[in-house]
Formats: structure tokens, C-alpha cells, sequence
């Protein structure tokens, strides 16, 4: 429709007009409306009847009215048409009644609401398989009215109090954002009928819809579809010819704005008419004031006009929808092309306005008969635009039932949202190794002309569900793991055996190599070996081999590694109960040490060190009655006092362990120490594990600012002035270059560090973090620690830490096949020179980002292949190989990688990017290059792979149609936006938390999870859909839970009902619940087990244990809570999802100009 439509005075859309008394309700539902009089046309947001609605273009599953996987997601921003993924209305309404169709014209069911499918949600995501899956429902009231339509109506908004007056004020290039989505292919033949667009009138003449491809994707033979409809339709036509337009002031048509991209199926003008629909006269301009028009109106900005229903649907006319029925329809109901307006649109909050985004296009005249007030302010439906909760939704009951068996190259996996087996078939698990793209440029021109950076994330070690195998270890004997002679790449699937089998050709470099005569096999007719699927090397994507002498530590095998308990005893430590807690956790703790498969006990050593401004060491040898306490007070030259007996084994000097473990909380009880140090404390595990000649991981449980006269002394030099200006990175960058000197002798030795922070006020995490960091550890931080409420939680943590899995002394390379090269490293480890990533240690929960770049092109047929070996001394002290293998395909055509594109882990990508970017930037320059980049990979799609449309429109991949909202979620984190209540420390703390979490972290740590628990079902083990992170999805009446990987939320409602308060808190009133709650409850009622089922299955989902934080409404702690509802405006500046929609969309069209 046409693109720049004047926006017409008058209330908000989706109420009734004054005058349109008889104007019937459920019509606005979508019941078809008897023939209603003319006047009393209300709010009504569809297409317009009667003109020629393009086809969809191919790749569109009929049955759904969606774009199929690939298709892209249009926002149409001008045209007052709705397209499959209909971004939301920016229209205002008529400011009288515009005459409805005739009872004939009848209006097509493009529009039902979306909600029918779940009720709240806006139907977003496009399911990969074309066939309707059930969908939990999501939140909100099912309001009557919103039923399915028949089809010869489109359905409308329902009912609503007034819109805030304030609510965003939109430029009509934003109006009518329609999300449509095109199959990503290279734009249609030109005898498609997909022309630029220029104001050629259209021709007049009925075209007839074939069969019933009303969303049948066309073929050439079906005939030309219709030419785009807005591409000339000068002006807003009344439905019968002779009606007088009333004030409809249809702007005049700007030309160059007008056609809907073909691809992106821009709502209903993509679709054709009915059949025999006439087509309207081409009109040679702009009516006089008063002057009538024949033919139909064109889609006058608050009428969302839909396309005439297809003359044969193959299915029954759809009826209500079943209650049963979540998800998109099922096929016999027409499908609906795109979001459709959502019933709650008046549960918005107030949005200011927007920056830089004028009003209507100036210039454009009123035509009608009198000149209307200005425009009133209009807004985009957060229910129109990409929902992530809903393509979380398609994606599970599309992809979750299926196991995701890994033989194919180039498959992009299910989301990690979705709960899925994996069957190796020669591909290394998503669990390892996820991809921004599982097609990868076959230039580097490409690359660069995308702006798609090419990235893995990789998880080594990852934990596997029980039901999947962990990867076998092969054992080649003395010979070690057969290699490639040139690059040394490992044998492995790809390989390809040759001249019998006695050689074989290495897939990354191609050389050609001898096999090793113990190796030989024959190959069978098909040129594979015949022993194929007895080698784990030959048919298996992730396995490990053990590794022989020539890979270990000066060429001998490695002793089992060391654990270090070094305790803080300072006046804080002690008085907080920190420390008697600690000894009393690790009398039963050390049982829990980490060991191999079946081995009875653990083959890993432990010592004890406590300091404040000294150093305590133990001697808790076995023969020893009492341990024995040496104290270094010369911290300056560290050395460790004994060797004899400060390693030992916990089952051998059990009492002395237990007896030390008793004493250290009464020796220091009467502390009056609250200096610290810090460096020596790891400089003393450094020399205790060379003394050892073993590698090992400290456990440092600290609690302040270490002010001590010491090595690495530090200063407090927290500045939140600092915040905002060139300088901020300094925030950022540790003090002193003293710990990286120490971190890198700590990867040398592989003592790896775990920080556990306790601090009550700065103590410069960017600094004590270095070694952590660099070493492969982990940083723990209870800020304001207390026993009551902390305990649980600090428990939980090291519990998990002592007992995961891990690997040290771990080195990892990641070799690429020729024309691609890993260039850049993210995570937790040390680098001392290009191509090797070394770690201290290396657990199941840390991730390395690897970047690639083209170094020559690649080529379509042979595609890409990547190798991640990772060599590392077990638990157990053996030393092993751990490898994965995975192959991409690769493409001459940008569609092809904009279709196998994975938004979670290119979020995962950015960010890791951004959070390293802030040490040397200001933070201000990091934000505007994100935005830069993601406007110039959406700008690219929209210029190569979109069909042409108006400028007006936000066109969206399909598989990255929630980069926006995601994008907004990193840009206002804590790091790049603080609010005022952020510490530095916090962003410290933060910032190196997400350079080495997984993309399911990171997944959830930008997009909270948010549950509504009252409409939990008591009855089941599953969890309540996930609704929308917005507060205006929150009612007062109801509870709902907040997760986001590090803490959990449970917001009560001021109405809760007072049974619920009851059985959920134990208390009878909503005042009388306590804040300070750290756990709830144990009642035995079901809707308090079902809660605390839900908090016990969200945390054990987590690598960390997520603290509950219960949050009354109107409370203070409200504030932190709606700090995480990530579409709304941020106290701290951030900018609102829908805000950045349309900021997102002006910087592609600066790009596109």
C-alpha cells in the first residue's frame, strides 16, 4: 500500500470513533461484519480491500502464512499494509469514519490476531517446518473478539482505553512498521512483476488469484502477480465509487516510496486478490477537496487494509480458534502473513519521543474536506514487532523432538534455547562449537561486504546430558594419534584415504601422508576404510586420544594435579562467620573431589594456606598428631616453608585435615588484623605446585583491598567520575602490570586461580581478576556477604567448583582448511603467541571465541573445515587430546549466509567483543560501533537479498529478525550503559564474566527469562511460558519469576490474591512478606512445591547458583527488578526495544541513502 500516507488526525487507533456508535464490537475480533453501516467504520487496521495484493514469493510455507526459515522479516515502515512479520502499527486513525468496505468486498484474513495463537505473544517466529505445532500459552488474557476470522475478514484491534498522549511519536517512515518476510533468495525475475519502485499507476483490470495461491509461493507459470499496489496509487479511494471521502486525507504518493518489497511479503499487499477483484484505476493525481473517487480506499494510515481473501482456499473457512490451539494455525486456516496486531496494545507504557523522527512527511497536503488538526502521536505495537519469545517457542516445538543428528555439513543446529538430543555423525556436538554462521562466504569481499563476522564459540569440555555418549578415548599406543605432516592436523573424518589406503590426503592442507603400517586398512568400493565405524577418529566428530610423552611438560608424564585452600583470616573474614564456614564446608567437601570415571578416590592432592598480612602455611602430613603452622612473614621474596607434607592425600591425613579444619576458626577468632595482601598468596601457590612438580588450581577466598606493604599492593582508585569520558576504560584495565607478569608464571606452571570475593566495599576486581583470567579461572563475588542470606549461595558455588570437571596445563590450537584462518581469541586464558590459546586450567563451563578471517577464497563444493585440538593433563594427571571437527558450507550468494545465520551466538560474539573493546575505547565509541556494524549487516541483506521496497520499510532476516532487540540488550548491560547503583567493580566483575560464558549464557544474561508462575500448572514438571520482558506484561494480580544466569526474581503483584500469598510466602497479607527472604518457604501445598520446583530447575540449568531475590511491587528493590525488563527504557539511558527499532532502521536507511 502506498508507503508515505499522511498520518490522519484523530484518537489512537483501536478505539471507537466518536460517531461510530453502531460500529459492532466483535467485529473488531473479527467476526465477519454484516453489512454495517458506512459511518460507523471504526478503528479498523487492515489492508485495503480490493486492490491486488502481490504473491509471496517463494519460499513461503503455505500453510502458514509465514516466511519459512530464510525468509527475512520486514518492519514496513511506511505503508499502512501488514506483512507476515508485521512489525506493528505506527498509524494513526481516520479522523472520521472512513466508509468500510461494501458487505461484498470482503476483507481476507491476513490479519487475524496473532494473539489466537498464544495468548500475548506476538506469532514471530517462523517455523522451520511448515506443519502447525502447539504452543504453550504465554501470558496474556485471551481477550474475547480476537478469534480467528473467516476468511472473507480481517480482524482489527480490540477495544481500548486511550493511548497516553505522550505515547512515541513516529515519522511515517516508521508508520505501519510491518515485519514481512521474504524467502532470502536474490530478488524475483523482473517478469515477476516485482518492479522498482517508481509511480507507475497501476494497470486497471482484474487478475485472478491461481488456485488457491493466495500464499502459495508462485512459480513463474502462475503468472505475473500484480503490480506492487502502492507502486502509483496516488490517493486513498472510498470503497463504493461516488462516496465522497469525508476527511480521509490521503497524502500524495511520494514516488520511489511506494512498492512493498516483493520478498518481504509487506503484509497484505503481497498477496493477490481475489479472483477477479478489479484492479483500481490508475488515478493521473491528488483529488480536489471534496472531490470523489472511485474504487476502493487506499489504506488510510490507522486502516490496516488486508488482502481480498484467495478465491479458493484449499482448507474450510477457520472458525474460532480451538482452546486448545496455540502456535501458528493449522493449515486449513489461511495463513496469516505476518504479525498481527496484538489485543493489548493499551497496556503500554508511556514512550517519550523520539529522538530525530519527524512527524509526517512535510509538504504533504490535506486533501479532503477540511484541513484536520496535526497529527496525533503514533506508536509501534510491541506486540507487532520480533518477538524473541515466540521464535524460542517455534523453534522448540519445531526442532525439540527431533534429535539433531550431525552427518550434514553446513547444518544450522537448533537454538540453545531448545532442549535436544545430538547424535554425532561427524560433527562435533552445538554443545562444543556453535557458529555465527553455518555459511561462510566463499570471498573475502563477501565477508567484508556483509559485515557477518565469521566466529565460533567453542566449549571443550562441555557437560553432556546423560543420554548423550561422552567422546571416546582412542589409544594409538607408543606411535601417538596419527597427523597430518605438514599442518598437523589430526586425524579425522574429513580426511580422505587414497592409492588403496596406504595414504591419505589431509582435508586442511592437502598434503599427502604415508599411513602408519600399524594403521593400514583396507578401503572398501566406496573409498572409505573398512574398519570406518569401528574408529571413533574416522566416524565421530568429537573424540580424544591419549596423548604419548612427546606431548607432555618436558618430555615426561605429568604428576595429578593439586588443590589449594588459601583462606583470608583478616577481621572480616572472621567476623562475618566466613571463615568457620569455610573450614566446616571443606571437612565434608574434600570427599567431593573431582576423580576419573571408575577410580575409587581422588587422585588430586590438597594444602591449606591463611593469611591476612602474612602468610599461614600447614604442614598436615598423615604421620602428624596435630598439624604443625609455619608463618612467612617476608612476603617480599615469597617461598613456601615446607614441602614434606603440605600436599597430601585427604583420605591418608583425614584427622590431621579435620583437626586443622577445626582449629583455624578459634586460632583467629580474636583477629584484630584487617590488612591484606593478595599477590604473594598466589606467588605461594606458584611455588608450592613447582616444588610439586604437579599443576594444579588455587582456591583463594578473599575479602578486601589489598593495602598491605606487599608485592601488587593496590590503591583505591575507584572515580565514578571517571564514568562517561575518555578515561572510563581506565576502570577497566588492572593498576599495575605486576599481576599479568604473575599470570603468565602461573599458565607456565598450570596453576590455575578461582577467586572467591567477599568484599564490603571496592576492592578493584579489575585488577585481582588478571590472574583469575588469565589463568582459566573463575571469579565469584558476594558483595555485602551475610551468612543468613549469602550462605546458601557461596555453598552451592564452590561445591560446583571443586567438583567440575577440569583440565590443566591445557593447550588448545584451532586449525581452519585454506582460506580461512583463526585471527582472534576471547575468553579466560593467556596467549603467548599467535595461534596457541594456553590455559592454567580449562573447566566444562568456560568458552573460547574464535574469529576467523579469509586469508583465499574458499569454494562451494569442498566448503569449510574447522579442527579444535586441545591437549590437557585429566583429573586423574593422564594427558589427553581432545578433539572436534566441524564442516561449514560455503557460498558465492549473500541469501545463503544470511539464511544459516544463528543470532544467539553472534549476540555471544559482539558482546565478547565489545566487553574487550571497553579497555582501550571509550565506551561511548564501543556502543556506536556495534550499532554500526549490526545497521551494516541488516542495510547489506536489505540492499542484496531483499526485493526491492520502499526505504519505509525495516526488512529483517528471518534467522536474525531478533538481532535488534538483542543488540539493545548488550548495549544497555551494565558495561556499556551503568546506571547510577553500578559499581565499578560490578562492570569488572561482569565484563569478565561474559568474555568466557557459552551462548546459552549469554542468551539468557542479555534477555532475562521471565515466568509468570500463577498461570504455572501444579500438576505438570513443565516450566510456565515465558513471557515478555516488559513491564507492561506484568500484572498486578499475579506473580512472576525473573531469571537471568545469576539471579533469580520473584515479583509479587500488589493484587495477589491473598490464598496465593498464603501458600507460596506463609504469611496472610501481601505487606507482611519479607524482602530479606532468601529461600522460600518449605509448605506443603502444590502451588509452593511447583515454585520451588521451577527455582530448583532454572538452577540447575546454571553454572552458577542464581540468588533469589523476592520483590514486592512499588518496593525499593523494584527498581534493580525493572532494571532487567530489557524492552523498556532504562533508568540509566538505554533506549526501549521498540525506541530502538526505529533508531536501528533510520541508520539503515542513512546506509541505504
Amino acid at each position: 500500500m502506498s508507503v508515505n500516507q499522511q498520518a490522519h488526525a484523530g484518537p489512537p487507533y483501536g478505539q471507537p470513533q466518536p460517531g461510530y456508535q453502531g460500529y459492532q464490537q466483535p467485529a473488531y475480533g473479527g467476526q465477519p461484519l454484516p453489512a454495517v453501516p458506512q459511518s460507523q467504520y471504526g478503528a479498523y487496521n487492515g489492508p485495503m480491500p480490493g486492490y491486488q495484493q502481490p504473491v509471496p514469493p517463494q519460499g513461503y510455507f503455505p500453510s502458514l502464512g509465514l516466511p519459512s526459515k530464510g525468509s527475512p522479516v520486514s518492519l514496513n515502515s511506511d505503508t499502512s499494509s501488514l506483512a507476515p512479520n508485521f512489525i506493528g502499527s505506527l498509524r494513526a486513525p481516520p479522523t472520521s469514519g472512513a466508509p468500510p468496505p461494501a458487505s461484498g468486498a470482503s476483507l481476507p484474513s491476513s490479519h487475524l490476531a496473532y494473539s489466537q495463537f498464544g495468548h500475548g505473544d506476538v506469532q514471530n517466529g517462523i517455523p522451520a517446518s511448515a506443519a502447525p505445532m502447539p504452543r504453550p500459552p504465554a501470558s496474556q488474557p485471551f481477550l474475547p473478539g480476537s478469534a480467528p476470522t473467516p476468511v472473507s475478514q480481517t480482524s482489527t484491534f480490540q477495544q481500548y482505553g486511550p493511548l497516553p498522549a505522550s505515547v512515541q511519536q513516529l515519522s511515517n517512515h516508521m508508520a505501519g512498521m510491518t515485519v514481512g518476510s521474504t524467502a532470502a533468495s536474490a530478488p524475483p525475475p523482473a517478469g515477476l512483476g516485482y518492479g522498482p519502485s517508481t509511480s507507475v499507476p497501476p494497470v486497471s483490470g482484474s487478475f485472478s488469484a491461481t488456485g488457491s495461491g493466495l500464499y502459495t509461493p508462485y512459480t513463474a507459470s502462475q503468472g505475473p502477480p500484480p503490480t506492487s499496489v502502492s507502486q502509483g496509487l496516488p490517493l486513498a479511494q472510498p470503497p463504493f465509487p461516488g462516496q465522497p471521502i469525508s476527511t480521509q486525507h490521503p497524502p500524495t504518493q511520494v514516488p520511489g516510496f511506494a512498492s512493498p518489497p516483493s520478498s518481504t511479503g509487506i503484509g497484505p499487499s503481497s498477496y493477490p486478490p481475489t479472483t477477479g477483484a478489479p484492479r483500481p484505476p490508475a488515478m493521473p493525481g491528488p483529488p480536489l477537496p471534496g472531490q470523489t473517487l472511485a474504487g476502493p480506499p487506499t489504506s488510510q494510515p490507522n486502516h490496516v487494509s488486508s488482502p481480498p481473501p484467495p478465491a479458493a482456499l484449499s482448507g474450510p473457512h477457520p472458525g474460532p480458534p480451538l482452546s486448545g490451539l496455540h502456535g501458528p494455525p493449522p493449515s486449513a486456516h489461511p495463513p496469516q502473513p505476518g504479525y498481527q496486531m496484538q489485543q493489548n496494545g493499551s497496556f503500554g507504557q508511556v514512550r517519550g519521543p523520539q529522538p530525530n523522527y519527524g512527524g509526517a512527511y512535510p509538504g504533504t497536503p490535506n486533501y479532503g474536506s477540511q484541513p484536520g488538526p496535526p497529527p496525533p502521536a503514533k506508536r509501534l505495537d510491541p506486540d507487532s514487532i520480533p518477538s524473541p519469545i515466540q521464535v524460542i517457542e517455534d523453534d522448540r516445538s519445531n526442532r525439540g523432538s527431533e534429535p539433531f543428528v550431525t552427518g550434514v555439513r553446513g547444518q544450522v543446529p537448533p537454538l540453545v534455547t531448545t532442549n535436544f538430543l545430538v547424535k554425532d555423525q561427524g560433527n562435533a556436538s552445538p554443545r562444543y562449537i556453535r557458529c555465527t554462521s553455518y555459511n561462510i562466504p566463499c570471498t573475502s569481499d563477501m565477508a567484508k561486504q556483509s559485515q557477518v563476522p565469521l566466529a565460533a564459540v567453542i566449549k571443550p569440555l562441555a557437560t553432556l546430558p546423560p543420554e548423550e555418549a561422552l567422546p571416546y578415548l582412542v589409544d594409538h599406543g607408543e606411535s601417538g594419534p596419527v597427523r597430518c605432516n605438514r599442518c598437523k592436523a589430526y586425524m579425522c573424518p574429513f580426511m580422505q584415504f587414497i592409492e588403496g589406503g596406504r595414504r591419505f590426503q589431509c582435508c586442511f592442507c592437502s598434503c599427502v601422508t604415508e599411513v602408519p603400517p600399524h594403521y593400514f586398512q583396507h578401503l572398501d568400493h566406496t573409498g572409505k576404510r573398512v574398519d570406518f565405524y569401528d574408529r571413533p577418529e574416522l566416524s565421530l566428530g568429537s573424540y580424544e586420544f591419549l596423548a604419548t610423552v612427546d606431548y607432555c611438560k618436558n618430555n615426561k608424564f605429568p604428576s595429578p594435579p593439586a588443590f589449594i585452600f588459601m583462606i583470608d583470616v583478616s577481621y572480616n573474614a572472621v567476623k562475618s562467620g566466613l571463615v568457620r564456614l569455610i573450614c566446616e564446608e571443606l571437612k565434608s567437601l574434600l570427599d567431593y573431589l573431582p576423580r576419573e570415571g571408575n577410580m575409587e578416590e581422588s587422585a588430586i592432592r590438597v594444602g591449606f594456606v591463611t593469611y591476612n598480612k602474612v602468610l599461614h602455611f600447614y604442614n598436615v602430613k598423615s604421620s602428624l598428631a596435630q598439624p604443625q603452622m609455619m608463618v612467612v612473614s617476608d612476603v617480599a621474596d615469597m617461598f613456601v616453608p615446607l614441602l614434606d607434607g603440605f600436599l597430601v592425600n585427604v583420605n591418608e591425613s583425614r584427622t590431621v585435615i579435620a583437626s586443622l579444619l577445626d582449629q583455624i576458626p578459634e586460632m583467629f577468632a580474636d583477629t584484630r588484623e584487617t590488612e591484606t595482601l593478595f599477590a604473594p598468596v598466589i606467588q605461594a601457590g606458584l611455588e608450592a605446585l613447582k616444588a610439586a612438580e604437579c599443576a594444579g588450581k588455587l582456591f583463594i577466598f578473599h575479602t578486601s583491598l589489598p593495602i598491605a606493604e606487599a608485592p601488587g599492593k593496590l590503591k583505591n582508585r575507584d572515580d565514578r567520575k571517571l564514568v562517561n569520558t575518555d578515561k572510563e576504560k581506565a576502570l577497566f584495565q588492572p593498576q599495575t602490570s605486576f599481576y599479568n607478569n604473575l599470570a603468565k608464571d602461573c599458565v607456565a606452571q598450570g596453576c590455575c586461580v578461582d577467586l572467591f570475593l567477599f568484599p564490603n566495599q571496592y576492592v578493584d576486581v579489575a585488577t585481582l581478576g588478571v590472574v583469575p583470567y588469565q589463568t582459566g579461572g573463575s571469579i565469584y563475588k558476594y558483595a555485602y556477604f551475610q551468612l543468613e542470606t549469602d550462605q546458601e549461595r557461596f555453598l552451592n558455588d564452590l561445591r560446583r567448583d571443586v567438583q567440575k570437571e577440569v583440565g590443566f596445563d591445557a593447550v588448545m590450537r584451532v586449525r581452519t582448511s585454506t582460506g580461512i584462518r583463526a585471527t582472534d581469541f576471547f575468553g579466560a586464558f593467556y596467549m603467548s603467541n599467535t595461534t596457541d590459546v594456553e590455559m592454567a586450567g580449562l573447566d566444562c563451563d568456560k568458552t573460547i571465541t574464535v574469529e576467523f578471517k579469509h586469508d583465499d577464497k574458499l569454494s562451494e563444493d569442498s566448503g569449510a573445515l574447522l579442527q579444535c585440538a586441545l591437549l590437557y593433563t585429566s583429573c586423574a594427571g593422564q594427558r589427553r587430546l581432545r578433539i572436534h571437527n566441524l564442516s561449514l558450507n560455503c557460498c558465492t550468494q549473500l541469501a545463503d549466509l544470511y539464511r544459516n545465520c544463528e543470532t544467539d551466538t553472534l549476540i555471544n560474539y559482539l558482546a565478547k567483543y565489545a566487553y574487550r573493546a571497553v579497555l582501550n575505547s571509550p565506551v561511548k565509541t564501543v556502543r556506536d560501533a556495534l550499532v554500526s556494524q549490526c545497521a551494516q549487516i541488516l542495510a547489506c541483506y536489505r540492499k542484496n537479498c531483499a526485493s526491492p521496497s520502499s526505504a519505509g520499510q525495516l526488512i529483517l532476516p528471518e534467522c536474525m529478525k531478533l538481532l535488534p532487540v538483542y543488540l539493545n540488550c548488550v548495549l544497555k548491560s551494565d558495561v556499556l550503559q551503568p546506571g547510577p547503583e553500578v559499581t565499578t567493580d560490578d562492570r569488572a566483575y561482569i565484563r569478565q564474566l561474559v568474555t568466557s560464558m557459552d551462548v546459552a549464557e549469554t542468551n539468557v544474561f542479555f534477555y532475562p527469562r521471565l515466568l509468570p508462575l500463577t498461570k504455572a500448572d501444579v500438576d505438570s514438571d513443565a516450566l510456565p511460558a515465558a513471557i515478555r520482558n516488559s513491564e507492561e506484561r506484568l500484572s498486578k494480580g499475579d506473580i512472576y519469576l525473573l531469571e537471568n544466569g545469576l539471579n533469580i526474581f520473584v515479583w509479587v503483584g500488589v493484587n495477589v490474591q491473598q490464598g496465593l500469598i498464603q501458600n507460596l510466602f506463609g504469611v496472610s497479607s501481601f505487606s507482611q512478606i519479607s524482602n530479606a527472604l532468601s529461600t522460600l518457604p518449605v509448605l506443603d501445598n502444590p502451588f509452593s512445591k511447583k515454585v520451588r520446583s521451577v527455582v530448583d530447575m532454572l538452577r540447575v540449568q546454571r553454572s552458577r547458583y542464581m540468588k533469589l531475590i523476592i520483590v514486592k511491587q512499588e518496593d525499593k528493590l523494584e527498581m534493580l527488578f525493572k532494571h532487567f525488563l530489557v524492552e523498556d527504557k532504562s533508568l540509566s539511558g538505554g533506549a526501549s526495544y521498540v525506541d530502538f527499532l526505529c533508531h536501528m532502521h533510520k541508520e539503515i536507511r542513512q546506509l541505504l541513502s
